[in-house]
């Protein structure tokens, strides 16, 4: 089976060396590159290409976030990005959803669980750790009413509405669906309305927390 390669982006140098020895005690993994903070991430990120970065969000000089939003302008290059961070925040989850996030873990979760979501995000799915996918989860007095609201999109909307939740653009959902770019803005407007919030990150909460994004297939 060929090795994934892949880049530790992270402030701690204790956390990058565990990790990293962890990870390499696995034929399956290849270290190739590491980073201490996002602008030398973005810098070895210009020469290198690994198949997965293992990012952090709370970093100096540039934060994980921003890293993230660099990438995603550049449409990453066919590389995949996991976040590995302390945060279980939803607003953090969301946002880096909407970043184009591949997939989310926690660093107090167990090495198997950091493994499952290599293995996963690898494969061209996104993963999000089933405790953190709970936390989304809203009460059952609360489901009824994201369901009515569910049910009030199209197909079509349905599908814009999961591409904009991972982070994808107008341009790049319109080629996707091969549709023009003003009908995925018209769609993205009539989404926000019917869903009732107010921008991006809003609509890939709303699409994180009732399951409409692909977790693990």
């Amino acid at each position: 089976m060929e090795q994934i390669k892949l880049m530790i982006a992270d402030d701690h140098i204790m956390f990058r060396d565990g990790l990293k020895q962890l990870l390499e005690m696995e034929n399956r993994y290849r270290i190739i590159a590491e980073a201490g903070d996002g602008e030398e991430c973005l810098g070895l990120l210009s020469d290198i290409h690994p198949d997965i970065l293992l990012l952090d969000l709370n970093m100096p000089v540039l934060t994980g976030f921003d890293v993230l939003q660099k990438l995603h302008e550049n449409q990453k290059c066919g590389m995949k990005v996991l976040i590995l961070t302390f945060h279980k925040e939803l607003d953090y989850v969301a946002r880096a959803a909407n970043l184009g996030a591949d997939g989310y873990v926690w660093k107090g979760s167990e090495f198997g669980e950091l493994k499952k979501a290599i293995e996963i995000v690898s494969a061209g799915n996104i993963y999000f750790q089933e405790d953190l996918e709970n936390a989304l989860t809203l009460d059952g007095e609360k489901d009824n009413e994201e369901l009515d609201r569910i049910n009030c999109l199209t197909k079509r909307e349905m599908d814009v509405l999961r591409n904009l939740s991972v982070g994808m653009f107008n341009k790049e959902i319109a080629m996707k669906l091969n549709i023009s770019e003003r009908t995925v803005k018209n769609h993205v407007s009539n989404i926000f309305k019917k869903v009732g919030v107010a921008d991006r990150t809003q609509a890939a909460v709303f699409a994180i927390r009732n399951h409409l994004i692909t977790i693990d297939e």
